[in-house]
């Protein structure tokens, strides 16, 4: 059962974090942590995979074969790419490319990345349609080994920045949703420690 472990009010909307499954929402827009191939085959993106069904994989096939054709990869990190959810329950799900910090190169380079691979996210938001509520993991902290610390930090202060923007967006609710209980304890410590700097307004007792 989801578990409501933060909530804020921003300008343009609420961010929550939920401790669940992720494959089990309901939303307008799921957002998939692939990988640079758009394989579906570790983490949480597998299980997205796997729930969307087979289709999922024939429609990341075919993105993946119209890149080639102009030598580029299918997904490369700090990009993000939008298919039909098939079986999930969303209209549309958006695969977004993180840091993968097992790579030695993309650790030194995570904290731009990362910001880069959020740009991307919100910038294919833009270009769709009645979109009211996002669900997404925190990007970067599953099997890519983001340091969860710094992590939390940041996809805070990234996602509530978006959403308290002066900017009508068009997102009316994100909702991060992981079962990674590490990143939670984490976020825990940085919320204890920066609550006030971050944007929006605390509602998490209404949840309670």
């Amino acid at each position: 059962m989801a578990d409501v472990f933060l909530a804020r009010q921003c300008k343009n909307g609420l961010v929550k974090v939920i401790i669940g499954d992720i494959t089990k929402s309901e939303s307008d827009v799921m957002v998939t942590t692939a990988n640079n191939r758009l394989a579906g085959r570790e983490g949480v993106d597998a299980e997205i995979h796997k729930k969307a069904g087979e289709e999922l994989r024939e429609a990341c096939n075919d993105v993946a074969a119209e890149r080639r054709k102009e030598n580029l990869q299918p997904c490369p990190v700090g990009t993000a790419v939008v298919t039909e959810a098939f079986d999930l329950s969303a209209k549309k799900l958006l695969h977004v490319v993180g840091p993968d910090c097992r790579r030695p190169t993309q650790d030194e380079a995570r904290r731009s990345l990362l910001k880069k691979a959020y740009e991307a996210l919100f910038e294919q938001l833009a270009e769709l349609d009645a979109v009211g509520l996002v669900v997404t993991p925190p990007l970067s902290m599953d099997v890519f080994a983001y340091p969860h610390r710094e992590g939390a930090r940041m996809t805070m202060e990234i996602v509530l920045g978006w959403m308290d923007t002066s900017d009508d967006i068009g997102v009316k609710e994100i909702q991060i949703i992981t079962k990674e209980m590490n990143w939670i304890n984490n976020l825990r410590t940085v919320y204890r420690e920066s609550e006030d700097q971050f944007a929006g307004k605390d509602i998490t007792r209404e949840y309670r």
